[in-house]
């Protein structure tokens, strides 16, 4: 039985010397069903199998159209503008050749859309990490229900959604406004194309439902420009399309969605960078810090206002201090998402101070941690430390500190460590009190694990560790758990003789994570898994 929208829309498809991936991305746009009416596959002048795999699913299957460019043009903007024009239905979807849709996202996007009238339909998307499979929801709190809104200024945190491929545009639209993505060897171009969206005042619905699988590939040498980030020219090419979001929305004549665009890097996009900058050569974190300072000193006052207290205490040391090796350090450690703000704590809960700047020849100003006195306990930036003890279990010694006062009056009473299983998400809890510290400063609470429960029959598993800290009045807050000592390999004798491998280890963001293997071919794989780093070291 066919429908009015039968062949409504056309997924464009762009592909560079992706041959592997290629055909997957294909049949998950031909499985959306009869609403597609054809895949069209820009290829941008590959120069492996793409275009012989290309052939082999236009000849079998006649909804698939393929354009193949003569020259590479350096970047993902021109073959999807290619895509747009070659289009014969009124519908666009975008889809990435190393990418899937998700099961009836079609279907989805385009019955939220002829609903609500809709120019632009957004759904959720998830980064699928590959080979481990663990799932992380793309901002995920833009798609809690169905929802529609005349331009996105209604709803300014649109913006922190910069993705092209999980919407479907209505294709009149984008000619009638004249939106294309930028030409040529434009990196984060999916940047300038949403805020072009965005500027244009579309009638924008939004849809709980996941219609996009993102695929983040770890260890497979060919890392997306997003995953280049120890690359200093990736930070310039990021702050490069920022800029030209700031113009295009100053151009828009609209100063709330200017601001919130610039509170928007603030929040995001510099956390993102900060939180691995402790990882990255001097000479990178100079160029670094000065390319954020000279775009981030010409925002709006208001924009700084309007961020969280995390983000107006990262901005104001980014803008007040020359980069020193133990500010990059506190400010990885704020830009984690929960914020922890590692002592030392200077001043007072009255004048809370980043540091001491009398003691700082280059420092001007004392950096005042401005609102942290109002701060919702919840919402505190606690330093909740994590070390490895030894012993047939493992151990856990949880270090908090008194965050200028905040936490004494607060009151801690108890922490509830959870290891949580990194794909499944399966969990293990285990409780202690809190009690003051050996040495009179903060709280100090032991917690013991048994290894066996997080075993899985010889492979090898990864748990993270997170704490809740509940004070005096029932409040609590949930954030990782920081590493701290003991991070070394550990063998244990579980239940009947069983051998027990576990690893406790930091986190890239500096959280507490514990390998664990049992059995002797758990201990294989470790064993195998360190002779091939070896070798390709």
């Amino acid at each position: 039985m066919s429908s009015a929208q039968d062949g409504a829309v056309t997924v464009v498809v762009i592909a560079y010397n992706d041959a592997e991936h290629i055909a997957q991305a294909v049949t998950s746009a031909l499985a959306q069903g009869d609403a597609v009416g054809e895949v069209v596959v820009v290829d941008d002048a590959s120069t492996d199998d793409t275009p012989h795999v290309l052939g082999q699913l236009a000849a079998t299957e006649p909804r698939v159209r393929v354009v193949r460019r003569a020259v590479n043009s350096g970047g993902c903007g021109t073959p999807r503008n290619d895509g747009i024009d070659a289009a014969r239905h009124p519908w666009l979807v975008f889809l990435d050749s190393d990418d899937v849709l998700a099961p009836k996202a079609v279907d989805t996007l385009l019955a939220v859309a002829l609903r609500h009238g809709a120019d632009v339909t957004a759904g959720l998307c998830v980064r699928r990490e590959l080979p481990g499979g663990r799932e992380i929801p793309w901002q995920e709190a833009l798609f809690t229900t169905e929802a529609v809104y005349d331009g996105v200024a209604g709803r300014p945190q649109t913006l922190w959604d910069t993705l092209s491929v999980n919407k479907m545009y209505r294709r009149d639209f984008l000619l009638s406004r004249r939106i294309r993505f930028p030409d040529g060897a434009a990196h984060y171009e999916d940047f300038v194309f949403t805020a072009r969206v965005y500027a244009a005042g579309p009638r924008f619905a939004v849809t709980p439902e996941t219609v996009y699988v993102w695929h983040v590939r770890y260890g497979t040498g060919q890392a997306s420009i997003s995953l280049r980030r120890d690359r200093i020219q990736n930070w310039q090419d990021r702050v490069n399309a920022h800029q030209q979001v700031l113009e295009i929305m100053r151009g828009s004549g609209d100063q709330d969605l200017l601001i919130a665009a610039q509170t928007k890097f603030l929040e995001f996009d510099l956390a993102v960078y900060l939180r691995e900058l402790p990882q990255r050569t001097p000479e990178y974190q100079d160029d670094w810090w000065r390319i954020a300072r000279e775009h981030v000193g010409a925002f709006e006052t208001e924009a700084v206002r309007r961020a969280t207290p995390a983000a107006r205490w990262r901005t104001e040391v980014l803008l007040g201090r020359e980069r020193r090796a133990v500010d990059v350090r506190r400010l990885a450690e704020l830009a984690a998402d929960p914020p922890r703000l590692a002592p030392p704590y200077a001043g007072d809960a009255r004048r809370p101070l980043w540091d001491e700047a009398d003691s700082i020849p280059e420092a001007a100003d004392e950096i005042v941690l401005d609102g942290l006195g109002d701060t919702p306990v919840a919402q505190l930036p606690f330093y909740a430390l994590g070390n490895v003890g030894a012993g047939r279990r493992l151990v856990l010694e949880l270090r908090l500190g008194d965050l200028y006062g905040r936490t004494a009056h607060a009151g801690p009473e108890r922490a509830t460590v959870e290891l949580r299983h990194r794909v499944t998400g399966a969990a293990h809890r285990y409780e202690a009190a809190w009690e003051a510290g050996p040495d009179g400063h903060g709280w100090r609470a032991v917690v013991t694990a048994d290894v066996a429960a997080l075993c899985e029959g010889g492979t090898i598993t990864t748990w993270d560790a997170w704490v809740t800290l509940t004070f005096r009045d029932g409040e609590s807050t949930t954030r990782p758990l920081r590493a701290g000592s003991g991070l070394r390999r550990l063998v244990r004798m579980g239940r009947r003789g069983r051998v027990l491998l576990l690893q406790p280890y930091a986190t890239s963001s500096g959280g507490l994570a514990v390998h664990v293997t049992d059995g002797l071919s758990g201990m294989r794989r470790v064993v195998a898994g360190r002779v091939a780093r070896r070798v390709r070291s």
